[in-house]
């Protein structure tokens, strides 16, 4: 029996960050892991001796005194990351965005196009960078996160200027926003922010809460990078980062509720787990890297808060994914890319009418020379599986899929000379990650 401080279960990237913390902070940790690799969705895994992103993903965070450029350094991780710019190319009918590091070059975009609002533009960004000047470092300063004591709420009141922007924009949506800058009818710029706010926050700009989507849209500005062999790598040396530390990780682990033999919601004592594999840990507390309704399910606690949680969860996205191997096209330049692509903005944001492509550097991962690897996904929803039967939820699946290789043929007819593709769908997401309906992305906001 292992006696611990904690024990975290599932280490994708929010439970290998927690378990390194703690670890940091002196607790004995031991974290289980289903999957024989870490990274959860945001992995890098091999098929028949290839290499892919498991998600379509661009992760930020990299720079000057952010958050996983602080941990690579004080860990001496080997982890090698470009920077690129633009991060991103947004491709729709009516308008190419790219999504430049440097905020004054983004704008200049807008403020090129043909009936740009340019005054409107300027004070819309503006407001944007002050919202997200003041929330980013609320979110990466832990003197700042709760629990609230004393000294922590007068830090915050220090900050009480820097927070005023927030209080205009307090129950309204990024739409709303727009309309008070006279930029609902701009439509490259609905199109960039439906798109933006679709891939971080999980819905449209009608539906966004304003300042959680102001301080998202501030990825591409802070840190956006691309790690040398996939992301995977970056998950490897934060595992790796736990052991040093003196922390325990297993493998091959996946938790069920008859692995869960005690803690304190059953007798008031610890938490006690026989895992797979051999694996018996005590330990007051347990952290749960999983989706609500996975978690109630595993430990079989019975708790309304997490019971409503997983009900909004519920109402999010699952994924379709396509990954390829492809020959580029001439001209592509040796570095990463990442494509969204947007077939009609007149329609929702899914279900391959809008996809999103993390082409691969150079030699990264692929066998055959010449050749680059693409993950491509979309948004599915998972209402449309409930209840379906296999052959029905495969029609669906299908025809979401040929949708979005339809749009990657119309808006990025360079990346279509494919060498080999195969699929993967929410039902490959729920075997292969152990979650709920296989949803990614988390609650919408």
């Amino acid at each position: 029996m292992i006696d611990a401080d904690a024990i975290v279960v599932g280490l994708g990237f929010g439970g290998l960050g927690a378990a390194l913390r703690l670890a940091e902070r002196g607790a004995r940790v031991v974290a289980l892991e289903r999957l024989t690799y870490p990274g959860g969705c945001a992995c890098t895994f091999e098929r028949d001796g290839d290499w892919f992103e498991g998600g379509a993903t661009l992760f930020s965070g990299f720079g000057r005194g952010e958050l996983f450029r602080r941990w690579i350094d004080a860990h001496g991780m080997e982890v090698d990351v470009t920077h690129l710019d633009p991060g991103l190319e947004l491709r729709t009918p009516r308008a190419t965005v790219r999504a430049s590091r440097d905020r004054a070059r983004l704008l200049a975009q807008f403020e090129a196009m043909e009936g740009a609002p340019r005054e409107g533009l300027r004070r819309f960004f503006g407001l944007q960078e002050d919202v997200a000047s003041a929330l980013w470092p609320t979110l990466d300063d832990t003197a700042l996160l709760p629990p609230l004591t004393p000294a922590r709420v007068l830090r915050h009141a220090r900050r009480l200027p820097r927070y005023l922007p927030l209080a205009r924009l307090a129950g309204r949506t990024l739409w709303s926003v727009l309309g008070r800058f006279g930029l609902q009818g701009f439509a490259p710029l609905v199109d960039w922010l439906d798109a933006q706010c679709q891939i971080t926050i999980q819905c449209s700009a009608r539906e966004a809460e304003a300042p959680f989507a102001f301080a998202a849209l501030d990825y591409h500005h802070r840190g956006a990078a691309h790690v040398r062999g996939g992301i995977g790598e970056l998950a490897w040396e934060m595992s790796h980062a736990i052991e040093r530390l003196g922390g325990s990780v297993h493998y091959r682990a996946p938790l069920k509720p008859a692995h869960v033999l005690g803690g304190p919601p059953r007798d008031g004592g610890p938490w006690r787990i026989e895992a797979p594999g051999g694996v018996s840990v005590r330990a007051p507390r347990l952290l749960l890297n999983m989706l609500p309704g996975d978690a109630l399910r595993v430990t079989e606690l019975r708790h309304a808060g997490l019971e409503r949680l997983a009900a909004r969860v519920r109402g999010g996205w699952s994924a379709g994914m396509l990954y390829r191997v492809v020959r580029p096209p001439a001209g592509a330049g040796a570095e990463a890319h990442h494509l969204e692509l947007v077939a009609d903005p007149a329609r929702p944001f899914l279900e391959g009418n809008h996809v999103f492509l993390s082409i691969g550097a150079e030699g990264e991962g692929v066998q055959r020379p010449g050749t680059r690897r693409v993950t491509v996904s979309t948004h599915i929803d998972p209402a449309r599986l409930r209840g379906a039967s296999d052959d029905e939820q495969r029609a669906y699946v299908e025809d979401v899929q040929g949708r979005m290789r339809a749009t990657i043929e119309g808006l990025a007819p360079e990346w279509c000379d494919v060498v080999r593709e195969f699929t993967g769908s929410a039902r490959t997401f729920r075997r292969w990650t152990g979650r709920e309906e296989g949803l990614v992305g988390g609650v919408p906001r």
